[in-house]
C-alpha cells in the first residue's frame, strides 16, 4: 500500500546551515533529526551573499536554482559551469565548494543523500508527463504557481508552489501523471 503525503511549502521548519551562515527550509526527509543521520534529505536554502557551502562528507548533492539570476560553484578548486534557474548540478558532498552569485540573491533546491544507502535520480519536468517507475519513494516538488499529479489507483492531487508530494512504500510498477513544471525525486534503498 503507498503513503501519500502532501507537504505544503508554508509549513516547512526553518533551519539553521551546518555552517552556519544562512538558513534552510527543509521540505522532508527519511529519518534522523537536525543536520545529522538522514540517508536523504530534501529542503531549499536561501543564499543572500557569495561564500562557502556546509560540509556533508558520506552524502552527494544535487542543487538547482529555483529564483534569482544564478550561481557558479568553485567545486575543489574547479570553477564550474554557471548555473542558472532549473539547471540541476550534482556534486560530493565532501567537496570544498563555494558559490559566486551571479546577480544577486538566489533560492536554491538541495536533494542530499548517502549513495551507499540509496540510488537516486532527478529530473525536471515542465508540461504533461507521463512515466512509471519502481522506486520505493517518489518525491513530486512544484515549481509552478500550480501543478497536478496524477497516480494510478489515487486521487489526483494539486500542488501549490514549493509543494511536495511525496509517496512511499511503492512495491511495483508505478504510473504517474503530471501537469506543471515539477521536479521529480526517486528514491530506492540498497
Amino acid at each position: 500500500m503507498i503513503q501519500s503525503t502532501l507537504l505544503r511549502a508554508a509549513d516547512y521548519p526553518r533551519m539553521p546551515w551546518k555552517n552556519g551562515g544562512g538558513s534552510t527550509e527543509e521540505i522532508t526527509r527519511d529519518s534522523g533529526t537536525g543536520l545529522e543521520g538522514f540517508g536523504w534529505r530534501l529542503s531549499i536554502a536561501d543564499i543572500g551573499e557569495s561564500g562557502g557551502f556546509s560540509s556533508f562528507a558520506g552524502y552527494q548533492r544535487i542543487i538547482t536554482v529555483l529564483q534569482g539570476a544564478g550561481m557558479q560553484l568553485s567545486v575543489d578548486g574547479q570553477e564550474g559551469r554557471p548555473l542558472l534557474p532549473f539547471d540541476p548540478f550534482a556534486f560530493s558532498g565532501a567537496s570544498q565548494v563555494s558559490c559566486n552569485l551571479l546577480g544577486g540573491a538566489i533560492r536554491d533546491f538541495n536533494l542530499i543523500y548517502s549513495p551507499e544507502r540509496y540510488l537516486a535520480r532527478l529530473q525536471w519536468f515542465d508540461g504533461q508527463q507521463r512515466f512509471f517507475t519502481q522506486a520505493h519513494t517518489v518525491l513530486v516538488f512544484s515549481a509552478a504557481e500550480q501543478a497536478w499529479v496524477d497516480v494510478t489507483g489515487a486521487t489526483v492531487q494539486a500542488l501549490g508552489r514549493f509543494d511536495c508530494l511525496r509517496l512511499d512504500g511503492n512495491a511495483g510498477l508505478l504510473e504517474m501523471a503530471l501537469d506543471g513544471h515539477c521536479c521529480v525525486i526517486e528514491l530506492t534503498a540498497l
